[in-house]
Formats: C-alpha cells, sequence, structure tokens
C-alpha cells in the first residue's frame, strides 16, 4: 500500500506537469490561489461505504478530479475499509504505525469516538480555519457542534451525510386493529402512550385465541436500544455524560432511569416489546410485531410483505411517524452518520482535503448523495423536502420519499442530540444497550416460565416490574454504569 501511494503520486505529478508548465506564463505571482494551482497533490480517504453507496460515493469522486481537482491541482483517490470498525481499526493502526499497517490517509470518515481517540493524540486538523463563519453557518447547527472538539471549540468532524430515526408500523395490521380498539396515531405521540398501546395490542391479540390464555403478541420493537437510553436521559434533562476542562462526569439520576425502565423494560417484560431478528424489520416481516423504530438509513428495508409461520404470506402498507417521546418533554432526535475528519499533514493537503469536503457538501450534490445512499443532507438549504422532491424521480408518496420527509420536518424543529464522546463512551454505550436488553430478555423468560406452570400473570409482573424490583435492577445498573465510564 506505501509504495502504492508513492506510486500514484508520481502518476498523478506527470499528468498534472502539462497544465502546470501551460499556465506558467500567465502566473500572476501575487496570486496565492494559482500558486496552490502549480503544486499538485494527491489526496488519499478512507470511507466504509459498500453497494449503492460506494457506487455514488465513487462516481463524485471521479466528478471531482474531472473539474475542481483538476483546475485546483488535486486528486482524490478513495478507498472503502467496508466496515466502521474495520475502518476505524485501519486508522488507529495507521496513526500508530503498527507493524503491517498502511500509511495514515489524509482524509477518513468517522464516528466522534473514534475521532476523539486520534484527537487525544493530536494529529487531528482544525477544518474551521478553512471555512469562514458564515459558510459553516450553512450547515445544521448540530452538525457543526457534535465536530467540536476541546474548549477552543476546534473542527475536528465535518459533516457529509446524517441520519436519524423514524417510527414505521405495518399499516395493513395497525388499521385492523387501530379500527377495532378506537385508537389513533396520536395515541403513539409519547413513549408512554406508545407503551399503553402495545399493551393493548397484548389483550386484542390474545383475546384472539381465547382458548389458549396469555398468547398476546408483542406490538413494538426498536433497533437501537442504546439511542433510546441516551437521547431519552438527554431529552428528560439528566444526560449521563458531561465532558469539559475538568473532565468528565457522570451523571446518574434514579428518577430518569426509572422513566426508562418503565417505558423499555417493563413493557419488554410483559411481552408488549420485543427483539428477535438482528434487526426489527425482520421481526416486522415474521409478523413478531407491528411497529418499529429504526433509522432513517433502515426505512428502505421495511418489508412489503409479511410471512406467518413460514406459510401463511400477506402483502403490507406502511406507515411512517415520527419518534415518540417522553410526555411533557420537548421533541429531541438522535443525530447519527459519520463525517469525515483530516489528519495533521502540510498545509497544502490539509487546504485540498477541505475543499473537497467544501465540494462534496454543495447543496445540489449533497441532496442527490443522500437520497443515492440514504442518508440525510447536511446543509439547512438542503433540508427542504419541496427541494428535496424536485431532485428525485421517486413518487412523493413512496416509502423513500414519505421517510425523507418525515425526517426533514423532524430535524427541523427537534433537538438534535449527540453524545459528547469520551475516553470510554464506546463502553458505555455498550453497556447502556445490553444491560437493559438483556436483563429485559431474561425476566420476561421467567415470568413466561413461572406464568406457563399456572401462577397469575398479574401477580408475576407485579413482582417483577415493581418498586423493589427496580431499586435492585437500578443498584446492578450503577454499577455497572460507573464501572464503563471509569473502568472501575
Amino acid at each position: 500500500m506505501k509504495k502504492m501511494k508513492k506510486y500514484r503520486k508520481i502518476v498523478s505529478l506527470c499528468l498534472l506537469i502539462p497544465l502546470v508548465l501551460s499556465s506558467c506564463n500567465n502566473k500572476d505571482k501575487n496570486d496565492s490561489k494559482n500558486d496552490n494551482k502549480n503544486e499538485p497533490v494527491t489526496v488519499t480517504l478512507w470511507h466504509y461505504y459498500n453497494g449503492v453507496q460506494l457506487t455514488t460515493f465513487d462516481r463524485y469522486v471521479k466528478e471531482f478530479n474531472e473539474t475542481v481537482g483538476l483546475q485546483e491541482g488535486i486528486v482524490v483517490e478513495a478507498f472503502s475499509k467496508n466496515t466502521v470498525s474495520n475502518l476505524a481499526e485501519s486508522v488507529i493502526m495507521a496513526v500508530n504505525d503498527e507493524p503491517g499497517a498502511d500509511n495514515p490517509p489524509d482524509i477518513f470518515a468517522t464516528y466522534s469516538e473514534t475521532a476523539y481517540i486520534l484527537d487525544q493524540k493530536g494529529v487531528l486538523a482544525d477544518l474551521g480555519q478553512y471555512f469562514t463563519e458564515a459558510e459553516l453557518d450553512e450547515y445544521v447547527d448540530g452538525y457543526i457542534s457534535e465536530g467540536m472538539f476541546g474548549d477552543d471549540g476546534e473542527l475536528k468532524i465535518f459533516p457529509t451525510a446524517k441520519s436519524t430515526e423514524l417510527m414505521m408500523l405495518n399499516a395493513t395490521e395497525w388499521e385492523k386493529f387501530s379500527r377495532s380498539c378506537n385508537l389513533t396515531v396520536d395515541d403513539m405521540k409519547t413513549w408512554e402512550g406508545l407503551c399503553e398501546v402495545a399493551r393493548i395490542y397484548y389483550d386484542y391479540t390474545d383475546a384472539l385465541t381465547p382458548e389458549v390464555k396469555n398468547d398476546g403478541k408483542a406490538f413494538f420493537g426498536r433497533d437501537s436500544v442504546a439511542n433510546y437510553m441516551v437521547v431519552g436521559a438527554a431529552q428528560l434533562g439528566n444526560e449521563f455524560i458531561t465532558v469539559d476542562s475538568e473532565g468528565t462526569t457522570l451523571k446518574i439520576d434514579k428518577g430518569t432511569i426509572r422513566r426508562l425502565w418503565d417505558c423499555y423494560y417493563v413493557p419488554y417484560v410483559s411481552g408488549y416489546f420485543t427483539a428477535q431478528g438482528r434487526y426489527r424489520s425482520d421481526d416486522i416481516k415474521t409478523g413478531e410485531i407491528v411497529a418499529m423504530v429504526c433509522s432513517t438509513t433502515g426505512a428502505a428495508y421495511f418489508p412489503s410483505e409479511v410471512t406467518i409461520n413460514d406459510d401463511y404470506t400477506y402483502p403490507v402498507e406502511n406507515l411512517i411517524l415520527p419518534v415518540p417521546n417522553f410526555m411533557g418533554t420537548s421533541s429531541y432526535l438522535v443525530q447519527q452518520g459519520a463525517g469525515m475528519s483530516v489528519i495533521k499533514s502540510d498545509e497544502r493537503t490539509q487546504q485540498a482535503s477541505a475543499i473537497f469536503l467544501k465540494w462534496f457538501t454543495e447543496e445540489e450534490r449533497n441532496i442527490e448523495f443522500s437520497l443515492d445512499s440514504g442518508y440525510m443532507p447536511v446543509k439547512k438549504s438542503a433540508n427542504d423536502f419541496e427541494k428535496i422532491l424536485s431532485k428525485c424521480s421517486e413518487d412523493e408518496q413512496s416509502t423513500l420519499m414519505r421517510s425523507v420527509r418525515t425526517a426533514v420536518e423532524g430535524i427541523n424543529s427537534a433537538v438534535l442530540y449527540s453524545a459528547e464522546p469520551f475516553d470510554n463512551s464506546a463502553t458505555l454505550r455498550s453497556c447502556l444497550e445490553s444491560y437493559i436488553q438483556e436483563t429485559a430478555e431474561e425476566t420476561f423468560e421467567i415470568v413466561k416460565n413461572e406464568t406457563e406452570s399456572g401462577a397469575s400473570r398479574e401477580e408475576v409482573l407485579a413482582v417483577y416490574t415493581g418498586d423493589e424490583a427496580f431499586d435492585e435492577w437500578f443498584e446492578i445498573f450503577k454499577e455497572k454504569i460507573e464501572k464503563a465510564v471509569y473502568g472501575k
């Protein structure tokens, strides 16, 4: 890889020599921009795109190299590392100059956890110096603030494509159920309301087979329980982590955790929520659930038909709604999706990297990439549904466009939240997800076994979802979270 990189730079230089020579006679010695044109540079970029995303991104890299890149003396070479985890590992190995590692890239796609680790090593360039305040103000505020690290607010992650979450329903099943039980989608605007709807659905499906007791079906599941925990805590006014010049502070508010527990653990244990397949779209497809929360990039995987017990299949329509909020709170949405960071190098390479990122996120181009790849555009002006619709051949009522409309409306009205990175960000996130999910699954099985053995369902649930059960659960939760954050 190192030899190939050197070779490509030589080739790029040779290709650009005629351009340099032809412009020498007209060169303005006081024009620094022209000076840059005469200093050809190759910029390597690592990302994790695959499939349609990879094809689309490669097309834009080619377009840049043949237009702005040719004019400015910049050649971008992009390489896919296939997955986010492989990309993060490769970048860290390269920066650490580990045996067998490639040379570090100039630009790489990254989430905040990886960027934070690398920023602690002092290897990330401040991209803010290459953009005016007016230019940065064109981007969604939350996307820019997420990429700012340190007390000085240096821009270490540049937003290129983002995603958030949606709630999607099997509209075919929902219509039948809601009509029978006199419900509307407004009943699911809050997590508390969704839990009640899920309880009603359990009772509704249980009553369909009166000869079998306690065989009601789950109504809801979500892909990222960590997002629920992190965003929910912030929405309730008690985010888990704050990071400032004095360090990292962990806050575990018992009242906040109780509300999170009541609106996920309790309905899961009660059989109203579930998670069976790898993704909740898998559970929709097999009829395990009716509703799910997924990322905007995952909306495309909502099935067009449901198969029950491998022998009965029926077509379904979908319904797309905003993610519920906790009762009495402002609307919050997770903001997620990797941005791009630049490794510190020489001024020309850093500037060339910024030129590419600025070009790539120009409004029309960013809208087109977002539509092709399932992400959301990053500029304020681009988050306009009518403008997006005009750039797309899709019908306005397609799943894609209805997803985009709901996401755009949320992005433009909700508080966009992303947790601040710190040394053990990934460990904390994993712990938040795994503990509540695993304990909910374990307790659900206990409740199921006891009721199947003849115990009263109401009495069993009262034991496992009551105050004493929460207090016991909370003490272990607190201990695990403290260990995840502080490592002891």
